[in-house]
């Protein structure tokens, strides 16, 4: 018997329905297309962990009420914060959703995500950590933290950089959009499902009695089909984007992306160099920096490392781009934020190196992440 449970308020944020051996959490913000509260964030990692202690849970299903799963962390009330010089709240938010991340990624039961519409910032870090990813003709993926004044987080200097070849600094430093298409191509998704087959995927899902990942995946396998890839798409130049975002530096990259596009003439060319262009360049050089050290670094270290970044990003003592960012683009929507450095040659490596350091405040500490045993290999593998 399924039972759907939630109560009134804020706690009906996330929605629970219990089927046999699967929970479902559904996140239920339809009118902010899902955004991720500190109340929605604290009650996943509480579940989660809950789940993980009952033997009676095979598996997790993450889904999200109407047009998007999750359109990223609500970081419109940090901002408040912070202009209310209360950065830290921020930090207790940001400590909270990477720890949620860090489950995710270690979690010792297969957690199965629809990718059923929007999927950007923290609506990726609730998923594209976990073992099947199921992307639709309505998947829209984003990482457009660089035009926010802020960086790729959420654990993504580990899942970007593991992309095909430079693929992951182009999607986190342009913020270009994907299709479920092209998120299957490049591994973001695993499976790709018509939309319409998601509630008899769901329904097989449901008399799956066993958290095997290979009788998992072979379920989703039977509703599954491989999409063409648009003409247009990016991923058909994945030459081009090798060949401009594996460049040492961020002016190096705009540099190659301006000599292609004098060889020939290519809309997508110029749209990656208008997006460069217009996002923050501090945002650009330390998001830059992450994406690289993240390929050597399993996702613990990524997210203890990002954590330190996106304290220093909230206290804005090397630039304030954040705030700014957000309010052009978030709050007073203008579209024209005024960044400070306005210039890429003027955010120095020793601003940028600053990112990536202890912050030196009374009472700040790294992340601390919980334990982990138990784990199957493929949680092992990315530790």
């Amino acid at each position: 018997m399924a039972s759907i449970s939630s109560r009134s308020g804020q706690e009906d944020q996330v929605l629970v329905e219990d089927k046999s051996f699967v929970r479902t959490l559904i996140l239920n913000r339809p009118k902010q297309l899902n955004a991720l509260s500190y109340y929605m964030i604290s009650r996943l990692l509480e579940l989660f962990l809950v789940y993980e202690k009952d033997s009676n849970v095979k598996l997790v299903i993450l889904k999200g009420k109407g047009r998007a799963l999750c359109a990223g962390g609500d970081v419109a009330s940090v901002v408040r914060d912070i202009n209310n010089g209360n950065w830290k709240s921020g930090a207790i938010f940001f400590r909270k959703e990477f720890t949620l991340n860090y489950l995710m990624a270690t979690y010792s039961r297969p957690q199965v995500s629809f990718l059923n519409g929007i999927v950007m910032g923290g609506g990726a870090g609730c998923s594209i950590h976990g073992s099947f990813r199921v992307a639709t003709e309505n998947s829209v993926f984003a990482m457009p933290e660089t035009a926010l004044g802020l960086f790729p987080d959420i654990g993504a200097s580990y899942f970007l950089s593991r992309l095909p070849g430079h693929f992951g600094e182009y999607l986190g430093l342009t913020g270009a959009r994907l299709d479920g298409a092209e998120m299957l191509a490049c591994g973001l998704a695993t499976h790709f499902v018509p939309s319409a087959k998601l509630p008899s995927l769901e329904a097989a899902l449901y008399t799956v009695d066993s958290s095997d990942q290979a009788i998992i995946s072979a379920t989703i396998h039977e509703f599954s089909e491989l999409p063409m890839l648009k003409e247009q798409s990016a991923y058909h130049r994945l030459d081009v984007i090798n060949r401009c975002f594996s460049r040492r530096t961020v002016e190096d990259i705009l540099s190659a992306l301006e000599r292609e596009a004098t060889n020939k003439v290519d809309d997508w060319i110029l749209a990656s160099i208008q997006s460069l262009k217009k996002a923050s360049p501090t945002s650009l050089k330390i998001s830059l920096r992450s994406i690289r050290e993240g390929r050597l670094q399993g996702v613990g270290q990524c997210l203890v490392r990002e954590y330190r970044m996106v304290c220093h990003v909230m206290r804005g003592e090397v630039s304030k781009d954040f705030v700014e960012g957000c309010r052009a683009i978030l709050l007073d929507k203008d579209k024209n934020p005024k960044w400070e450095p306005p210039r890429l040659e003027l955010v120095s490596d020793k601003m940028v190196d600053s990112y990536f350091s202890k912050v030196d405040d009374e009472g700040w500490e790294d992340l601390k992440l919980p334990p982990r045993s138990n784990l199957p290999a493929s949680a092992i593998a990315k530790l």
